[in-house]
């Protein structure tokens, strides 16, 4: 009699036992055939994403090569026009920081070390030049005194976003002759009435009538072989022979003269001679947003006047 529930015991373990295999086994059959709701979400998911990427993926790479096109096409014509090559401040960076990555990742440690001393010891000594060229420059400077009032260094107009300078210096397109024609100064699109300051001190040299086709223009002798013109203005607001301080309000921008619209075109004289003005804003630029009007600059193919 002892027996007997020993045996049901034994029994009801192993067919315990037994349930509880089955159940697991058809669990890990379940889970290996089937997916649960949330397994078949984050499955279809993640295939939609996938979808969705690759789509993203082709139509990136569609545009990069239509930005590519319309970026070789845009330096062909500036080729055509002008017969050089546009600016550009940025490539020659990256690709000097790409080759420079690429290299680094193939060198030993010791290598790396012996480079950065190198490296440092060289700016170093270029940090010797500079303060030598510094010093230098100071004492012209002071030679100078008050003759760096008479150096054009600031821009005729309120440009602080550097967004109103709409043509260069150089070979430009015509607006009324469609041809292509020097354009030895820049142009700033302004509405008419803004005011205009002399960029240095200097003395009026002439004020002319609406007649020529700069219009109304205002001639500016700074001495030290430097002059300016402001040009196609509204009205002027000296006289020739008039004392002007750099920053002074010398006239009021207009449209007078042989002009698509109202702008100011500027130029600076240095012994006679054109030059760019884009290079005598350094009182007022730093480094990076002379390269951005210079980029400014060299983008615009067609002159106002």
């Amino acid at each position: 009699m002892a027996r007997r529930p020993k045996n049901k015991i034994t029994r009801f373990v192993t067919t315990l036992l037994t349930w509880v295999g089955a159940a697991v086994l058809y669990y890990i059959v379940f889970s290996l055939l089937f997916d649960t709701p949330a397994e078949y979400e984050l499955r279809h998911s993640t295939d939609r994403m996938r979808a969705e990427y690759e789509v993203l993926s082709a139509r990136y790479d569609s545009l990069n090569m239509v930005v590519d096109n319309i970026v070789e096409r845009d330096r062909n014509i500036f080729g055509i026009l002008f017969e050089s090559t546009p600016y550009d401040f940025d490539s020659d960076y990256k690709q000097q920081r790409l080759a420079l990555h690429e290299r680094l990742l193939g060198e030993s440690k010791h290598r790396m070390l012996r480079d950065l001393t190198t490296s440092t010891d060289e700016l170093e000594e270029k940090l010797r030049q500079v303060e030598s060229t510094y010093n230098t420059l100071q004492h012209n400077l002071d030679s100078l005194g008050g003759g760096c009032d008479h150096i054009p260094s600031i821009q005729p107009v309120i440009n602080h976003q550097l967004t109103l300078l709409t043509a260069g210096y150089g070979m430009l397109m015509h607006p009324f002759y469609r041809t292509l024609q020097s354009h030895q100064g820049i142009d700033y699109t302004i509405p008419e009435g803004e005011s205009i300051f002399a960029t240095a001190d200097g003395v009026v040299k002439d004020v002319l009538g609406k007649t020529s086709t700069s219009g109304i223009t205002v001639v500016i002798d700074h001495g030290n072989g430097y002059t300016t013109s402001y040009s196609h203005l509204q009205k002027a607001k000296v006289k020739k022979r008039e004392k002007v301080r750099r920053g002074d309000i010398i006239a009021l921008s207009g449209n007078s003269g042989l002009s698509l619209s109202p702008h100011l075109h500027y130029e600076v004289r240095y012994e006679g001679v054109r030059v760019d003005p884009v290079h005598y804003f350094f009182m007022e630029l730093t480094p990076d947003e002379y390269q951005k009007i210079m980029r400014i600059s060299q983008s615009g193919m067609q002159s106002f006047d």
